[in-house]
C-alpha cells in the first residue's frame, strides 16, 4: 500500500490519539497536499518544524498499530468479507432474494 494511503489509514484510526497540532499537520499534508512550505507559511513556523512534527505523528501512528493492530484487522476483515462475496456470487444456490440480502449485508460491513 502507498504511503499517502497507509498514513491516511492510521489516521483515520489514531488520529484522535494525537496532538491538536500534529493533527491539523497530518491532515494538511497528508489529506489536503499541502507542501512543508505551506504549511510552514500558515503556522509561521520553518519547514524543518512541520518536518519534525510529521515524522514524530508518523512514528507515533505507527507505533499505535503496531501494538493495537487495527488497521491490519480492518484490511483482513475487508479482504474476508470480499473474499466471502465473491463466492456468494460464484456458488450460490439460494433463492435470488435471500442471495440479494446476504450480498446487501456483507456490502453494508464492507462499507
Amino acid at each position: 500500500m502507498e504511503k499517502l494511503a497507509w498514513m491516511n489509514l492510521l489516521y483515520d484510526f489514531y488520529g484522535q490519539l494525537l496532538t491538536q497540532r500534529q493533527q491539523k499537520f497530518v491532515e494538511l499534508y497528508y489529506a489536503h497536499d499541502l507542501s512543508l512550505g505551506e504549511i510552514a507559511e500558515q503556522f509561521g513556523v520553518s519547514r524543518q518544524a512541520v518536518h519534525d512534527v510529521l515524522k514524530r505523528a508518523e512514528h507515533i501512528l505507527t507505533r499505535y498499530e503496531e501494538k493495537l493492530g487495527l488497521v491490519a484487522k480492518f484490511m483482513e476483515q475487508r479482504r474476508r468479507l470480499g473474499e466471502a462475496l465473491a463466492l456468494l456470487d460464484e456458488n450460490s444456490s439460494m433463492n435470488e432474494e435471500t442471495l440479494s440480502r446476504v450480498r446487501e449485508i456483507l456490502r453494508g460491513v464492507m462499507g
